[in-house]
């Protein structure tokens, strides 16, 4: 991945190729994609007719995908089962699912072919066990931030963090808009101690997010599509503003899981 200093000098295509992951849900098929972000693997699974196996991916070196690693599950279509070792877990829309490093069988499944579950995945290593967990929307902690005056206004659904689903270091969980609100995460930030990964999605298909990235004093725009996911490294800034109404699915891991651990940027300080 680019440093801030070559991403400074990138044109627009460059540096869709290296922050933006575009083509990620396939219709019946589980697609994976490694990154140097902490190693964090970002993933999808879009069940149709048939159930799909987690394989082992070669970069992985290991014997099966969690061996070594722990995996974040968000539901953002209708409703479907994952099967971990043999035990069954229903998930609606919206609904969550942590799985611990050590489970070596991963299934994912439509209830209805016609209507599929999209399963979002992100996984990260982990040097630690945790029990499998499943939290619907409904169990979420719900933190109301932003106001209307600055457009804004939104609730964070925190699912894998400190007081809610252990994990040895996933943060993970999504955001949603009041009303007229678009902004997401501004004022914005840095995290020097770990990266993050955006999933924006419920995007209307002729709508877009403009996502911004970069350093403070040297920021750069991204144009993202629903289903589509940026990659944020340590150095940048992340934040964004919808054409329209939208959702994104936020997730961390690297060197510490406490949300509210970030270095924020002024916006009269933005270039």
């Amino acid at each position: 991945m680019p440093s801030s200093r070559e991403a400074a000098v990138l044109d627009t295509a460059e540096l869709r190729a290296a922050f933006l992951v575009e083509d990620l849900f396939v219709a019946g098929e589980i697609s994976l994609v490694y990154t140097d972000l902490d190693r964090a693997i970002v993933g999808s699974a879009m069940p149709t007719t048939d159930a799909l196996a987690l394989g082992n991916d070669d970069a992985l070196k290991a014997e099966f995908f969690c061996q070594r690693r722990e995996l974040g599950i968000i539901n953002l279509g209708e409703a479907g089962s994952v099967v971990v070792d043999g035990s069954t877990y229903q998930l609606g829309r919206h609904d969550c699912l942590y799985v611990g490093r050590g489970n070596r069988a991963i299934r994912f499944a439509s209830a209805a072919a016609a209507s599929p579950a999209v399963f979002y995945l992100v996984s990260y290593p982990a040097h630690a066990t945790h029990p499998t967990v499943q939290a619907t929307r409904a169990d979420a902690n719900r933190v109301e931030m932003g106001s209307r005056d600055e457009a804004n206004e939104r609730t964070i659904f925190q699912y894998i963090h400190e007081a809610g689903i252990k994990s040895c270091q996933l943060v993970m969980g999504f955001t949603e808009f009041k009303p007229g609100s678009v902004w997401n995460t501004m004022p914005c930030h840095t995290h020097a101690r770990r990266s993050e990964v955006y999933c924006y999605f419920d995007v209307p298909p002729e709508q877009r997010i403009l996502h911004l990235m970069g350093e403070p004093q040297e920021t750069r725009p991204l144009w993202v599509a629903g289903r589509q996911v940026v990659l944020s490294p340590p150095w940048s800034i992340h934040c964004g503003c919808g054409t329209a109404s939208y959702r994104f699915v936020w997730a961390m891991g690297g060197e510490n899981q406490a949300f509210t651990d970030m270095d924020r940027v002024a916006i009269a300080e933005l270039r």
